[in-house]
């Protein structure tokens, strides 16, 4: 199985390279399911159901996200609405949406996807590391393809994570810092891994941001209107190549188109 990993969707330019970049994508490499991290997607901060059904139509299968996802409120009147749109699973019991799902591909194959989020600088939430043991298990009763999103700020808390499910996953890749690491691997028991994934928007940017709107922010310490940026706009993603009997990570890809000016 081939799985196509796209790093966070940034506003209205992010989208519009999926929708110019996937299709060339998926046909030139095999793609068999694409993920893609939405958070971001709707004005660089959160999703609404308009941007959630445009990404659907350009052929993305599953949605993760993160602590953004709640950027806009209306998203808790519609995430149940959406089987394969996620939030971190280890966000406290009775919180709308759910943080794991399964989808099957067209050869009969299944893959199981875990969104999970990190607590170093972020908020106190249930322990990332147990709730992965957990809904792993039950992962597994249905699959042995399972690939992890890490939505985390620090490097150190993705590694570990890592290293924690070598060998019980297909793969962990990490999300949230926009900016796209070069330590991808396959881990000895088999599990392919990555820190960041990257960003899918405008890399002429401040994390997608304007420059100008960041450093006023950083100069000032005073609270402004952050503004999607426009320039050298990028899909950033990793392709991985799994086996489908054994469920162990045969390669992992970065991926770093640029969109023609």
């Amino acid at each position: 199985m081939k799985v196509l990993f796209i790093g966070d969707i940034v506003g209205k330019p992010g989208r519009r390279a999926v929708k110019v970049l996937l299709p060339g994508i998926v046909g030139s490499y095999g793609v068999d399911i694409v993920i893609a991290n939405c958070e971001n997607a709707a004005g660089g901060f959160g999703v609404t159901r308009k941007v959630v059904d445009e990404l659907y139509s350009n052929d993305i299968d599953i949605l993760t996200s993160g602590n953004h996802i709640w950027d806009k409120r209306e998203v808790t009147e519609f995430i149940g609405d959406y089987e394969t749109l996620l939030r971190p699973a280890n966000y406290p019991a009775g919180t709308v949406g759910k943080g794991s799902v399964i989808v099957h591909n067209g050869s009969g194959t299944s893959l199981g996807v875990l969104n999970l989020e990190g607590r170093v600088f972020m908020k106190p939430l249930d322990c990332p590391f147990r709730v992965a043991e957990r809904e792993i298990d039950t992962l597994k009763d249905k699959t042995n393809i399972i690939l992890v999103d890490i939505h985390a700020e620090a490097t150190s808390e993705k590694e570990a994570l890592g290293w924690f499910l070598d060998g019980r996953v297909s793969a962990v890749v990490g999300t949230h810092t926009h900016v796209q690491t070069a330590d991808e691997r396959v881990l000895p028991r088999g599990t392919a891994y990555i820190t960041d994934v990257g960003m899918t928007g405008p890399c002429d940017s401040v994390l997608g941001i304007k420059k100008e709107v960041a450093l006023e922010r950083f100069l000032t310490l005073l609270p402004n209107r952050y503004e999607v940026a426009k320039g050298d706009v990028r899909l950033q993603g990793v392709l991985i190549d799994i086996d489908d009997t054994t469920g162990r990570a045969l390669s992992i890809e970065r991926l770093n188109i640029a969109m023609e000016s």
